[in-house]
């Protein structure tokens, strides 16, 4: 940005030699922007006074053309004045210039800048030099279509200008740069003060999401309890289903015991609670006694007739019962 200002703030700088007089007058031109100098050019009385081809203006022309005067031709002195004329320090100087200097305003050009406060006084530092020395400068600049805007001298503080007010050519877009940086500056505040809120909505915004997800997730518990329950009940259910189902080694240990030596048993068949074991035996017809004084035994009955089994001299039985454990007669 200051960049960008400078090349459209280029000032051509008439810096009036030390040993000039009206009679021989010398000047060095410089071409400044923002913290920058160059030497464009030097005018005597040789030479012609040709600012076309000397120091063609720049593109969007000069910003300030300003008479840079020595310092030998000035009377620089500090004065104090009253508090009560602060607002008015050059009407008043223009009143008390016969006093402070010896010539008369109309004689002078002049410019003054307040330093301080001293005893209860404006301390103020005026500078001022004779009309009749710059007013040809003035003059052969104007005839140029190169009219001074400023008029100070070497070493002079930043905003002097020996030109009262009403003799300053008028200065075109010379707040555009103070409207832009006001503007700039607005912006900025703006956007200082709607950041905050910005993120506040973004935040808000980030909680009503998470919040509409909390509340899905809510909705979907019950569902997933009921589901759970289900679930658990099934496997409650195979657990009891499973712990009620008699163990088949206590099965086959009560057979075993149960049933006599000369016995064998081929196939055990259970489903649900009933058994029904297939086998040989010396006197099949006995076995019913055998199994009916066992608690966890009931309903024994064959299935099918005994059949006799010539060849080796046993029974060939088939007998059907309903097993279940004693506690849960």
């Amino acid at each position: 940005m200051r960049g960008w200002l400078a090349q459209r703030r280029v000032r051509l700088v008439v810096e009036v030699a030390p040993s000039y007089t009206t009679e021989d007058w010398r000047a060095e031109l410089w071409r400044q922007w923002g913290g920058e100098r160059q030497l464009i050019g030097v005018l005597d009385p040789l030479a012609p006074l040709n600012f076309a081809t000397l120091a063609p203006p720049p593109r969007h022309g000069w910003h300030e053309i300003r008479l840079v005067l020595p310092k030998s031709l000035l009377l620089l002195r500090t004065v104090r004045l009253p508090l009560a004329v602060k607002d008015h320090v050059r009407r008043t100087l223009t009143y008390e210039m016969d006093r402070l200097t010896p010539f008369q305003a109309s004689a002078l050009y002049f410019d003054a800048r307040i330093v301080g406060v001293v005893g209860g006084q404006l301390e103020v530092e005026l500078a001022a030099c004779r009309r009749d020395l710059v007013q040809p400068w003035l003059i052969r600049l104007k005839e140029r279509q190169h009219p001074a805007t400023r008029v100070t001298w070497s070493q002079a503080w930043s905003e002097a200008n020996l030109l009262s007010p009403a003799e300053r050519p008028p200065q075109q877009w010379r707040w555009l740069p103070a409207v832009a940086m006001s503007l700039l500056l607005v912006i900025l505040l703006a956007a200082v003060l709607m950041t905050p809120i910005w993120q506040l909505r973004q935040e808000h915004q980030q909680l009503r999401r998470t919040l509409r997800v909390a509340r899905h997730a809510a909705e979907e518990v019950p569902t997933l309890r009921e589901e759970l329950e289900r679930a658990r009940m099934g496997s409650v259910a195979v657990l009891e289903h499973k712990a009620a189902q008699p163990r088949m080694t206590d099965l086959l240990l009560e057979l075993t015991e149960r049933l006599p030596d000369d016995t064998w048993v081929q196939t055990i068949n259970y489903r649900g609670e009933e058994v029904d074991i297939r086998g040989m035996s010396v006197a099949a017809t006995e076995l019913i006694g055998h199994l009916e004084p066992v608690p966890e035994m009931s309903q024994v009955t064959f299935r099918s007739p005994v059949m006799q089994v010539s060849q080796i001299g046993k029974e060939r039985f088939h007998i059907v019962f309903v097993y279940k454990p004693v506690d849960e007669y």
